[in-house]
């Protein structure tokens, strides 16, 4: 809660303003049946009629005074929940923004999406009702009850029973209906998880007719919602014939024994009016401290879904004196253990140790599941590693500025992605101060420049979210463009060419050795041709190094490469060429 509360910042103001008016308005509406008393028992029973316009009138302005109080106490309450709500958005987001792939593994993303959206909505709710309802409930029922104790305090006794059942019934509902609400947010992920899977892949469910198995998916999903909500809501629904029970029981008795009290002489026909008025105010207190409770019983679930992402802490931290500029190209993997869990045994790299010179052009082959990808991003620091050390220009990667690192470890990964925009707005993703003439050079060495040319906007083409607009391997040669506008020490190519024909991947090979002679190139890939012509290729099998030389001695030396190289070649070669 604490956690939670702390993102409120700048909007603290707005709330204490928002409970100060409402208890304001409180007073207001509490001395209210005070006056409507003294008119009936000084005014209209005592035929003065001075008492009744002058009581009169201090009732309309007491009236219009808490109308005003009200007002300003619901625009303060709007600013301070949205406000809060606004604060936690950004807080969230930005507390992603620093999270190692690690800490992202944690958290799925549907999950994420619902703590920013769904728990952040109840929270907002629930805040408002707790700085209005929740300050205003509390005092109209300690007020009101004060004003039955001065009035009568014998029949003051009557509310604490209907005091007592209602905790007793309200508060056994809560209990029960708190754990449902923590189980129903776990459902939203699921139905989230489903409509997100859906609609990113919706070509493939059309292409396989699967839309009636994923209609069933999602309606069980759904399903489980409505079965977990009903259940809550069923029980909440106690809540007004419980309710209804304490106030039919007060009425009755105030009725039953005020009626002997005014007959005694003990009490007077306008007592015995603003006691109903109390009786109903400290009644609907309960009945709307009940409803906060749901509230924040639904939104207690998502206090600890949010505080879970706020608290979390990168496992990736900068040095105490980061190095921030990196030497060269080079690459080293001293004896190096990788696992996604630390500590779980299950490795995905083991004692891997090879030394890659700075400019070097190195291809990385291995079957699916080979630890490829996971080696590069060991490269860039996307994850530590469990055992040994990466270098880069000579340097442990742990000793640098991670963006300084970054800076000059350019990866074009597996799953490519452009954002909504220009193609140039795309570009500059790998340097925003790039000119145009820069764009085109790089778009050049990526041989993307052949389809833009042929775009009416050309450079200024506008890019669908995601790339809707642009095939898979335009996609992939924008990304390479952008990578290349970085101009690192590194680039790494992570099956970011498997769309390309082999002529075109050929080319931007041939752009590579030319323009970017310095740069030490990794390219991972599927296809024998991709990487035979690199100074040497690495085989990765099974987490670990099977072979590390150029395409001829691998070819008489190593086994996995061999039979590769005759499933593609001689069994008929790359898809794009000729037999």
């Amino acid at each position: 809660m604490r956690t939670v509360l702390r993102q409120l910042g700048q909007y603290k103001r707005d709330t204490f303003f928002c409970i100060g008016l409402t208890t304001l308005e409180v007073i207001m509406e509490i001395l209210l049946p005070f006056i409507t008393a003294i008119i009936i028992d000084e005014g209209l029973e005592k035929a003065n009629l001075s008492v009744v316009y002058r009581y009169g009138a201090l009732m309309i302005v007491m009236a219009f005074c808490s109308l005003i109080f009200g007002a300003a106490a619901g625009k303060f309450a709007a600013s301070a929940s949205s406000g809060f709500a606004a604060n936690l958005r950004e807080s969230i987001y930005s507390n992603i923004q620093t999270f190692s792939f690690s800490n992202i593994d944690k958290f799925s993303v549907p999950g994420l999406v619902t703590r920013m959206t769904t728990d952040i909505t109840n929270v907002q709710n629930a805040f408002m009702m707790v700085i209005r309802i929740a300050v205003r409930s509390p005092l109209s029922f300690v007020f009101s009850f004060i004003m039955c104790l001065i009035i009568s305090p014998k029949l003051s006794l009557t509310f604490l029973l209907a005091v007592v059942f209602l905790i007793v019934v309200l508060g056994s509902i809560m209990v029960v209906t708190m754990k449902i609400f923590n189980q129903v947010f776990r459902k939203y992920d699921d139905l989230n998880a489903s409509v997100q899977e859906n609609i990113s892949a919706i070509r493939v469910v059309k292409a396989f007719v699967r839309e009636d198995y994923e209609n069933r998916k999602f309606s069980k999903a759904s399903s489980n919602l409505y079965r977990m909500f009903v259940k809550a809501e069923g029980l909440l629904a106690f809540n007004s014939p419980a309710m209804m029970t304490a106030v039919y029981f007060c009425i009755i008795m105030i009725s039953w024994l005020g009626s002997h009290f005014i007959v005694a002489g003990d009490m007077s026909s306008g007592n015995l009016t603003s006691l109903f008025s109390y009786v109903m105010s400290l009644l609907m207190s309960l009945m709307m401290l009940s409803v906060v409770v749901v509230m924040i019983s639904m939104s207690m679930a998502s206090i600890r879904r949010i505080s879970e992402v706020l608290e979390e802490t990168p496992d990736l931290h900068n040095p105490e004196r980061p190095v921030m500029e990196v030497a060269d190209g080079s690459i080293d993997f001293d004896h190096v253990s990788f696992s996604y869990k630390h500590g779980s045994g299950k490795s995905v790299l083991t004692d891997i140790n090879l030394h890659i010179k700075a400019g070097e052009t190195i291809g990385v082959i291995g079957g699916t599941g080979a630890g490829k990808s996971s080696l590069v991003n060991l490269i860039c620091r996307l994850y530590d590693v469990d055992e040994g050390a990466v270098k880069v220009g000579g340097l442990d990667v742990r000793q640098y500025d991670m963006e300084a690192l970054r800076e000059q470890v350019s990866v074009v990964l597996q799953k490519n992605t452009l954002f909504s925009g220009t193609i140039l707005d795309n570009l500059r993703w790998g340097n925003p101060n790039a000119t145009e003439e820069e764009c085109v050079a790089a778009c050049q060495a990526a041989c993307a420049d052949e389809f833009i040319d042929r775009f009416p906007d050309g450079y200024h083409t506008r890019i669908e979210r995601g790339g809707a607009n642009v095939s898979g391997g335009q996609k992939q040669r924008l990304c390479i463009a952008r990578a290349l506008l970085k101009k690192p020490k590194v680039l790494i190519l992570d099956d970011s060419t498997s769309a390309v024909d082999t002529a075109t991947d050929a080319k931007i090979r041939a752009a590579f050795a030319q323009r970017i002679p310095g740069t030490t190139k990794i390219i991972i890939a599927q296809r024998i041709s991709s990487v035979e012509h690199a100074d040497r290729i690495l085989v990765l099998d099974n987490g670990r190094i099977d072979g590390f030389d150029t395409h001829e001695h691998l070819l008489e030396t190593n086994a996995i490469y061999r039979e590769i190289y005759d499933s593609q070649v001689q069994g008929g070669g790359d898809f794009d060429q000729p037999a």
